[in-house]
């Protein structure tokens, strides 16, 4: 099932302005009602004009839907921010900050630490991986390169794991050393699910039987790309994917921020066939990567109360 659409009509007639907004918020953070940390339980609040709070109707106590979030303490309006989620989510290749400045009025300044701040919330860990996976290593960045385009002095290497038909993950490596890649599969995929790992011939993956995998390799220097399902072109057509968007998008990107963007690829690609539009799916995780109230309490009573 594709994604649904979500068009900028329905994004204006939703989110109008920043209250529309805020009360989003509210909803997603607290479906079940505002939890008041003096009142230790869900009591009714009411919206403080002109403030990003909400207050108990019995003692009084402030709350804000954008506490310890990536909009706390922001002066950027709060439709400003929504309208960045929708053009980040609508696109498939990305949108950049000059682009946003010139869509929603900001300094360039505020629309690159927008993106920024977003694109943290973009990062997910993946569930363990099975059946066939892919892995492959490849390199970003820089014009001058030695033996096959990667000299580390110029580039910076990345490892991709694909299950096929299913997610993608990808990290940031300082190196393709087998004590780097092994570890990453190791995690990622287990090895007590029946699982075949395709890799090309690069001498890091030879202990990959080793492991506990079934392991098939495609010979790439001698100019084999497929042989049946022996294959790694679901994770080189991902990281095409990427390299396109980086030069066309965004033209360089520095090493320090890398992982970002490659977390920014990957929630498209991981979350392609969603049902919910990408703009909810993506705005949903703000509210729920902030810490749980409960949690922040640390009331034993509160949770008690809860029940």
């Amino acid at each position: 099932m594709k994604s649904q659409v979500y068009t900028l009509k329905q994004f204006d007639t939703q989110f109008p302005d920043d209250h529309a907004c805020l009360e989003f918020l509210v909803q997603a953070r607290w479906p079940k009602g505002i939890l008041c940390p003096k009142c230790q339980r869900v009591t009714k609040h009411y919206h403080i004009k002109a403030r990003k709070t909400y207050g108990c109707e019995f003692c009084g106590t402030q709350v804000s839907p954008t506490a310890d979030t990536i909009f706390d303490h922001s002066p950027t309006p709060l439709r400003s921010w929504f309208h960045a989620f929708f053009l980040i989510a609508s696109t498939r290749c990305g949108i950049s900050a000059k682009q946003l400045q010139r869509e929603v009025g900001v300094t360039y300044k505020t629309a690159w630490r927008m993106f920024h701040q977003i694109r943290s919330v973009m990062g997910e860990a993946q569930k363990p991986m099975f059946g066939s996976v892919e892995i492959d290593e490849s390199y970003f960045g820089g014009k001058k390169s030695g033996k096959r385009g990667r000299s580390l002095e110029y580039k910076t290497p990345v490892v991709g794991i694909v299950q096929r038909g299913g997610p993608v993950a990808t990290k940031v490596v300082p190196n393709v050393k087998a004590r780097t890649l092994l570890p990453v599969l190791w995690k990622q995929v287990p090895r007590d699910i029946e699982t075949t790992v395709y890799t090309d011939e690069l001498g890091s993956y030879n202990l990959v039987q080793k492991l506990g995998y079934t392991h098939e390799t495609i010979q790439h220097a001698a100019k084999r790309y497929a042989r049946g399902l022996v294959h790694t072109n679901t994770i080189e057509g991902f990281w095409s994917l990427v390299k396109r968007g980086i030069d066309g998008v965004y033209h360089a990107v520095s090493p320090k921020y890398l992982q970002t963007y490659l977390d920014e690829y990957g929630f498209r690609y991981n979350h392609r066939d969603d049902s919910q539009p990408m703009f909810f799916l993506l705005l949903n995780r703000v509210p729920a990567l902030a810490p749980c109230e409960a949690a922040r309490l640390g009331s034993r009573e509160f949770q008690i109360r809860l029940l």
